[in-house]
């Protein structure tokens, strides 16, 4: 089954390339094979990437998004928010001095300050009241800003699971971003939360997933990093999840926010020309009816 979305709602993440944050996440591209790629898929906007990937300076990074004909659409930033003797906020006020120009969203993961996404801490009533306060100061601020914050569920972080989702929800007024692969991983149903929650999703991050290897993360027989480098992400319309579904269900809501497409891999060495990343990209737009 595929599916139409509208022009210039479908956008790229650098993590489909490999390129992450994680501290020895494997083969890291250079932006300029990643950006002519992407450009030459078709894809018309992108998330930044982690830090160092693309130039700080606001404007040497929309001037070298824009040689790729690029826009921004917004990009991960990954705080830590439920640490009662750290404040966040610094760390968000340099993020979004290197947005730039408003309108790009800040993709927020409650990070747990260790590294990676393999292991995380039980939080206390203290930490979660913590982390609600932090999450809407976050969310007024970047407004103040002109930017959006959004929430993103995450392996890994201190918002994984279904019932953390929840307290979210509940105790808090910040956005979420609906990330299709990390809900599944965590234990949500993707579909069902975007039913039940879509006043509160204002930005998309498309996955699918091996559902056979989320298992072995759920059960504890895998870790997250060793789920990815063994392919848990797979091309829209080749894993486990109800993507058609998940869209027609958020269009049908009134959705109009992006639509990022992450198959987050792990790179062992520069893919050879025409090959690695690019190709699973290529299959997803197809399946999203974008074929270049």
């Amino acid at each position: 089954m595929s599916i139409d979305i509208a022009a210039g709602r479908v956008a790229a993440a650098p993590i489909s390339w490999g390129v992450c944050e994680v501290p020895g996440w494997g083969h890291q591209m250079e932006p300029e094979r990643v950006l002519a790629e992407m450009r030459d898929l078709g894809i018309s906007a992108t998330e930044f990437g982690p830090d160092g990937f693309l130039p700080a300076d606001p404007r040497d990074r929309t001037a070298l998004l824009a040689a790729h004909g690029l826009a921004p659409v917004g990009g991960f930033v990954p705080l830590v928010l439920h640490d009662p003797g750290l404040d966040p906020m610094p760390e968000l006020v340099r993020a979004l001095d290197a947005f730039g120009d408003p309108g790009a969203t800040a993709v927020l993961a409650a990070v747990t300050g260790l590294d990676g996404y393999d292991e995380r801490p039980v939080l206390d009533a203290d930490n979660w009241k913590t982390l609600f306060h932090n999450l809407d100061r976050a969310a007024a601020y970047a407004a103040e800003r002109g930017h959006r914050a959004t929430l993103h569920p995450h392996v890994g972080t201190v918002v994984e699971r279904r019932e953390e989702v929840d307290r979210v929800l509940a105790g808090s007024h910040i956005p979420l971003c609906l990330d299709t692969g990390h809900l599944l991983i965590g234990g949500t149903d993707p579909l069902e939360l975007a039913r039940s929650a879509a006043a509160r999703i204002s930005h998309v991050h498309l996955k699918d997933v091996d559902a056979a290897l989320a298992g072995t993360v759920q059960a504890g027989r895998a870790t997250y990093t060793e789920a990815v480098r063994d392919g848990i992400y797979r091309p829209l319309g080749h894993g486990d999840i109800d993507i058609a579904g998940i869209i027609a269900s958020l269009e049908n809501a009134g959705y109009d926010g992006w639509y990022v497409l992450e198959q987050d891999t792990i790179l062992e060495s520069e893919p050879a020309a025409d090959a690695g990343p690019l190709s699973d990209v290529r299959t997803s737009l197809a399946f999203l009816g974008r074929t270049p």
